[in-house]
């Protein structure tokens, strides 16, 4: 792509792509017997949800391994729009942390391809997760057969949240299953004419933008058109993708005038506080929104996004141990520590998302947990592209750029030549 239509949308992926060009040399791992009594994990979970729940892995670890001085090496940014270019940085450097927080699919099999990550298969045996796990998210993890990575939970990001206080006052009725794309259109007109913002918008966080049309893109194409799209199948001059796009320009018609100024989880304290009507979120938004005091079934409710009720698009977050950690021992048992039943739900509780191992009883979560738990293993699991899951970081990035691109221009052939050019220029991950 040219380099005019690059930038800050994409900063992580174009990081990613920096190490392509320098990931040859020696990676041989360091020893996983490497004992030490240091460990250095690398995340982007700041907010208050987020840091709640990475403590909850931290207290794991260091109930199980009293004498080591394990630093939380976390850095802020939406996605992991900044950490994911300190480590790209590091990576370069030849000085990776012992473990990083990345995303399933696409974005562990090329650290694992690099040869920047480990096999984790040790962990796996012990703790026995190709039985437990999830198959989808299981298969999301391997690369030639062995597992790279551990699962820390799974975020729904097909999810709609609404403040019900602001739509009862615009006589608006609380959205449940069998929601639709016109339904919800005609619901952001009347929040509109009540005077309240109808759509929060994390702006600042550019891949709340790309959330929102993804959502509207599944909406629109389905389950069996998401198939075609990571098949490279989906013709992105068609109709499908046109009525995906003229729907997420409607949308957009009615978020908020505020929405560049705000991070997403500025955005969720929002809609918790009764500044904004309805927003299009993972639910990392649910862990905000409990954290901000907000009370599920009073202050606030959630439904899936319309038109896309019978998938669980997943945002799954993985940590991953480095082929070169200093403190490769420590590494994998801070891994082994997550999977454990009572670390998965004080993580997920706290998170928002849902276990992905079959033995944790989630009972004592949420009802809205307990929904999302039940259809993430009763439903197709598709996996993300906004977060670098079901294509490659190459292709994300035209991912972006597309978006960016409509969201200017309003031109449908301006989005396709975006997501052409990826095309063309190889940016389809081999399969």
């Amino acid at each position: 792509m040219t380099t005019g239509r690059r930038g800050a949308a994409a900063a992580a992926a174009v990081a990613i792509l920096a190490l392509a060009v320098v990931a040859c040399g020696d990676n041989s791992p360091t020893s996983a017997t490497t004992s030490t009594k240091q460990l250095e994990v690398v995340s982007w979970w700041t907010s208050g949800s987020e840091a709640a729940a990475l403590d909850a892995l931290f207290t794991a670890f260091r109930k199980a391994n009293p004498g080591v001085d394990a630093v939380n090496g976390a850095v802020p940014g939406g996605a992991g729009s900044k950490a994911i270019v300190e480590l790209a940085k590091r990576l370069q450097d030849d000085d990776p942390p012992d473990v990083w927080q990345t995303f399933a699919g696409e974005s562990v099999s090329l650290y694992a391809r690099r040869g920047e990550i480990r096999s984790v298969a040790p962990v796996f045996e012990r703790e026995d997760l190709r039985a437990r796990m999830h198959p989808t998210i299981l298969r999301s993890v391997m690369r030639d057969g062995r597992p790279y990575g551990v699962p820390t939970g799974a975020h729904r990001s097909n999810v709609l949240w609404f403040n019900r206080r602001l739509l009862e006052r615009a006589g608006v009725k609380p959205p449940s299953s069998g929601y639709t794309l016109a339904a919800f259109q005609g619901d952001l007109a009347k929040i509109q004419a009540s005077g309240a913002v109808p759509l929060c918008l994390g702006g600042k966080d550019r891949f709340t933008t790309v959330e929102l049309f993804e959502n509207t893109l599944l909406s629109s194409i389905g389950g069996r058109g998401w198939k075609d799209m990571v098949d490279d199948e989906l013709d992105w001059r068609g109709g499908r993708v046109e009525t995906a796009l003229k729907r997420f320009g409607g949308l957009l018609r009615y978020s908020d005038p505020q929405a560049s100024g705000l991070t997403w989880d500025a955005a969720t304290k929002k809609l918790a506080a009764g500044g904004c009507a309805f927003e299009s979120m993972n639910d990392s938004a649910f862990g905000e929104l409990i954290a901000a005091g907000a009370k599920e079934g009073k202050d606030f409710g959630a439904t899936t996004f319309p038109g896309t009720g019978d998938s669980f698009l997943a945002v799954v977050d993985v940590f991953v141990a480095a082929t070169k950690a200093k403190n490769a021992k420590n590494a994998l048992a801070f891994l082994g520590a997550i999977s454990a039943p009572a670390t998965q739900l004080a993580f997920n509780r706290s998170k928002g998302s849902v276990p992905v191992v079959r033995d944790v009883d989630v009972a004592g979560l949420t009802a809205y947990q307990r929904a999302s738990s039940k259809a993430l293993w009763t439903s197709p699991v598709l996996l993300s592209v906004a977060h670098g899951e079901a294509m490659s970081p190459e292709f994300q990035e035209g991912f972006y750029d597309a978006v960016s691109t409509y969201v200017r221009t309003r031109s449908a052939d301006a989005f396709a030549d975006d997501l052409e050019e990826a095309v063309s220029e190889g940016e389809i991950p081999q399969r």
